[in-house]
């Protein structure tokens, strides 16, 4: 009797018997990431969950940095975000996560504007809305070096993006760091001027699909669901037909354009729209080289923990190879899942 009791609870309580079936995933407006709008709306995700049996939410939050503190705290599954805040939030948090989608780096979609100045020296002096201690925090810091500048010679002011564009309108306001679509939105008013951009940067600002490492492990299907889900929207917003422009015209409006100007967006992104084009970043030593650089900004920052005694405290790893500690691993690009779509296996 005891060994069936005994029996019994294993099975109540193992990580097989305790498989999940419903998911939620958060996203934010960016141009690289409306896609799961489309694949929402559209039915896609819904599709694919279907194929695996599972259910998927998708979830949009207007507050970028609140969508991955979320995500952090286990309120959602799986999150959209940039390679550095995967590393200074959930996996400085201790949030073991893994970059299941590297959908893109940001080639012109990540830029800072002045207002009334056409030069980046200029910005000496200056008060500088960003949001704070994010990727647009990173090029900043990018910049200032490409003009022989430190962040001593700004001042930040921490802004949510969900206020930038009304925060930019105020007389008081010179300079902003943003990312698309309200670069375009910010550099389109009057003496307005893009002075760096991340075209000047590239490879370096990632944005992924990112997902509790735990929760992909116990549950495949779901990394499964999310990729083919992916691509299937990736073949049908690249295709130059009249059905892909109709594509690319409800994400434009859906964040806030129309589809030129989704197009403009979509200009400045070295967006992967094949699984393939995906490996070959994922896979390339340019992910451990950036991952290095940004490891050593947010430790220069604070960022990676209190207590971290070094850029390698937190480990990232990469297909080439592990930078920093091989004993706290908390970011992981596994391109396991972007093969099996390559390889048609989803």
């Amino acid at each position: 009797m005891k060994r069936l009791l005994a029996l019994a609870l294993t099975l109540v309580l193992s990580p097989s018997a305790m498989a999940r079936d419903s998911f939620q995933i958060c996203w934010s407006i960016y141009v690289g990431w409306m896609p799961w709008a489309y694949a929402d709306q559209q039915g896609i995700v819904d599709k694919w969950a279907k194929k695996y049996d599972i259910e998927i939410d998708v979830v949009q939050i207007n507050d970028y940095v609140e969508s991955i503190n979320q995500y952090t705290a286990g309120q959602f599954d799986a999150c959209t975000m940039t390679n550095m805040d995967a590393l200074t939030i959930p996996a400085a948090g201790g949030v073991d996560s893994t970059a299941l989608i590297v959908g893109d780096y940001s080639n012109g979609n990540d830029a800072i504007i002045l207002k009334g100045e056409k030069d980046l020296a200029a910005i000496k002096g200056q008060s500088v809305n960003l949001v704070e201690l994010s990727v647009s925090h990173y090029l900043l810091a990018r910049a200032l070096e490409s003009v022989g500048l430190s962040e001593r010679d700004v001042q930040v002011i921490n802004t949510s993006d969900a206020d930038m564009v009304a925060v930019y309108t105020t007389d008081d306001v010179s300079a902003v760091v943003t990312w698309n679509p309200l670069v375009s939105e910010i550099a389109a008013m009057p003496d307005s001027h893009i002075v760096f951009d991340s075209a000047a940067t590239p490879g370096e600002i990632i944005d992924m699909l990112v997902i509790n490492t735990e929760t992909l492990a116990e549950n495949p299907n779901l990394g499964k669901a999310l990729v083919g889900a992916w691509y299937e929207t990736m073949a049908l917003m690249s295709a130059q037909t009249p059905e892909g422009a109709a594509v690319r015209t409800f994400l434009g409006e859906a964040s806030g354009t129309d589809l030129a100007g989704y197009d403009a967006q979509l200009a400045s992104t070295q967006m992967f729209y094949t699984p393939a084009e995906a490996l070959a970043l994922t896979e390339s030593q340019v992910v451990y080289d950036t991952m290095k650089k940004v490891a050593e900004f947010s430790f220069d920052h604070g960022l990676l923990g209190e207590g971290a005694p070094d850029a390698g405290f937190i480990g990232i790893e990469t297909p080439a190879g592990t930078y920093g500690s091989t004993t706290n691993v908390k970011l992981r690009f596994d391109p396991t899942y972007m093969k099996m779509a390559a390889d048609g296996e989803l």
